[in-house]
C-alpha cells in the first residue's frame, strides 16, 4: 500500500506488534513509520486493517525535519510543562508554536503540500526529564495541516507507554486526536491558501529570516511570505507593509513598491539613498519618503525578531492589521483567503487550557456572515458579524483546541 504523506494521518511507531493495530485505528492512524525490518505478518495485517506500512529511512527522505515541539512555557517557571496547559490573566504565556513552518516550506522549496517530521525529543526544544502533555500531539498535527501540510506523529515514548498500559488520560487524547484528525480530512478545503498580502515579508534560506517569519506568526501579525530571490511585483499587490530585513543582500526590486505606495521595511543603514527625503528620526531607526510610499531603516540589524513584529503590527495600525483575538492569550491566529472568492479565514490555534468564556475575534474587511468550523461539532455554526470600523468583529461562545471562521462578504 502506497503512502500519501501530504494527506494521510502517518504515524511513527517503533516495534509494530499486531495486538497494536485496534489502538491506530482508533485514532484514524492510516500509516505507519517503523524501523526494518517489519515482520511480513504484521504489514499484511496492517494492510487488512487499512494501515500503510513504511520504514523510516524511506518515509523521511523528503521530510521537514526542524521544528520546535508546540506547547507552551512561561518565563520564571521551573522546567517542565506538567502544569503549562493553561491560561493566566497575570503573565502572558510563550508558545513554540510551527504555524510558520509549513508557509516557510512551500515558499524556499515550491512544495505544494510540506510533510514536517520534527519528534518529541532533546533536538527539538524537549529537555530529557521533561514532561510532554499528551494534547501537544495533537496540536502539531493542528498546525501543520491547518497551513495545507502534514505532520508525522511522533509520539513522546511516555505517552506511547500510557496508551498501550491503557491510561485513561491518554487515552482521552487519543481520542480528542481521532476526532481532530477526522475533522481536518473533512474540512481540508478550508486549508492551504494564501495569506493576504498586507504584511508580506521577503525570505531565503537560512536561520535569519526563519525567525523573522516565525515571530510574526508568532505575534499574530498574519504574514505573507515571498522568496527574496523572486520577489513579488509592484503592481497589482496590496502590500501595505513589506518587510526586507535580515537578508542577506535587499533585492531592488522593493524599492518599486515604496514608490507604488507601500512601506519597505530594511535593517541596513548602507541603503539609503540621498535621493530620499527624511521625515522622521527615531533612536533606532530613520523614516523615509519615497514616491507614493516610504522607507523605514533601522539603524541595526534585527536582534529581536520578536520585538520587530510587535514594531510591524505598529507601522502597519490597528486600524489595517490583518486579524485579532482578545481574552484568549494562548492563542496563535492568522488568516487566510477562502476557497470561494470573496471569501477570508480566520484560523485560531489553542495552546493552552480550553476557553470557556467568548471569544472575541476581529479580521480586516467588511463582511456580512460568518460560519465557524471546529473539530468538537459536527455541523459548521453561524456567528453574528458585527462592522467594527474597517474590521468584522464575531465572538466564539469558547474555545477548544482550534476553529476556523470562515467570513463572507
Amino acid at each position: 500500500m502506497a503512502i500519501d504523506f501530504s494527506r494521510q494521518l502517518v504515524a511513527r511507531w517503533p516495534g509494530p506488534e499486531i495486538a497494536h493495530l485496534p489502538l491506530l485505528r482508533k485514532a484514524g492512524i492510516e500509516a505507519l513509520v517503523t524501523l526494518a525490518p517489519v515482520p511480513a505478518a504484521f504489514v499484511q495485517a496492517a494492510a487488512s486493517a487499512g494501515i500503510a506500512v513504511e520504514t523510516e529511512a524511506a518515509a523521511l527522505a523528503g521530510a521537514v525535519t526542524r521544528g520546535l515541539w508546540p506547547g507552551i512555557r512561561r518565563p520564571g517557571r521551573k522546567p517542565g510543562w506538567d502544569n503549562d496547559l493553561f491560561a493566566s490573566p497575570s503573565a502572558e504565556p510563550w508558545i513554540d508554536s510551527n504555524a510558520y513552518l509549513v508557509p516557510l516550506e512551500r515558499t524556499l522549496g515550491g512544495r505544494a503540500a510540506p510533510v514536517i517530521a520534527y519528534t518529541a525529543s532533546p533536538e527539538h526544544g524537549l529537555a530529557a526529564d521533561r514532561s510532554v502533555p499528551f494534547e501537544t500531539l495533537e496540536l502539531a498535527l493542528i498546525e501543520a495541516r491547518l497551513q495545507g501540510g502534514n505532520f508525522i506523529l511522533s509520539l513522546d515514548p511516555r505517552y506511547r507507554a500510557a496508551l498501550l498500559t491503557g491510561d485513561a488520560k491518554a487515552l482521552a487524547a487519543w481520542a480528542s486526536l481521532g476526532r481532530t484528525a477526522a475533522w481536518l480530512r473533512a474540512a481540508s478545503s478550508l486549508f492551504g491558501h494564501a495569506a493576504p498580502p498586507t504584511l508580506t515579508a521577503l525570505v531565503e534560506p537560512g536561520t535569519p529570516t526563519a525567525e523573522i517569519a516565525n515571530l510574526l506568526y508568532r505575534r499574530n501579525a498574519s504574514p505573507r511570505l515571498a522568496l527574496a530571490s523572486s520577489p513579488p511585483a509592484a503592481d497589482a499587490q496590496r502590500i501595505l507593509l513589506l518587510a526586507a530585513v535580515s537578508l542577506k543582500a535587499v533585492p531592488d526590486a522593493v524599492w518599486k513598491h515604496a514608490e507604488a505606495g507601500s512601506m519597505v521595511v530594511v535593517d541596513d543603514p548602507a541603503l539609503v539613498r540621498p535621493e530620499w527625503r527624511r521625515v522622521k528620526q527615531e533612536p533606532d531607526r530613520e523614516f523615509f519618503s519615497l514616491g507614493a510610499g516610504s522607507v523605514v531603516v533601522y539603524r541595526r540589524r534585527i536582534a529581536d525578531p520578536s520585538e520587530f513584529a510587535l514594531d510591524s503590527i505598529d507601522l502597519i495600525g490597528h486600524q489595517r492589521r490583518t486579524a485579532r483575538v482578545w481574552n484568549a492569550q494562548s492563542t496563535v491566529v492568522f488568516s487566510t483567503a477562502g476557497p470561494e472568492p470573496g471569501e477570508a479565514l480566520l484560523h485560531v490555534v489553542n495552546y493552552g487550557a480550553p476557553q470557556r468564556e467568548e471569544v472575541q475575534a476581529r479580521l480586516h474587511g467588511r463582511f456580512t456572515q460568518a460560519t465557524l468550523y471546529r473539530p468538537e461539532s459536527a455541523a459548521p455554526s453561524p456567528l453574528k458579524t458585527t462592522p467594527r470600523g474597517l474590521a468584522t468583529e464575531v465572538f466564539l461562545p469558547n474555545l477548544e483546541r482550534a476553529a476556523v471562521i470562515r467570513f463572507r462578504a
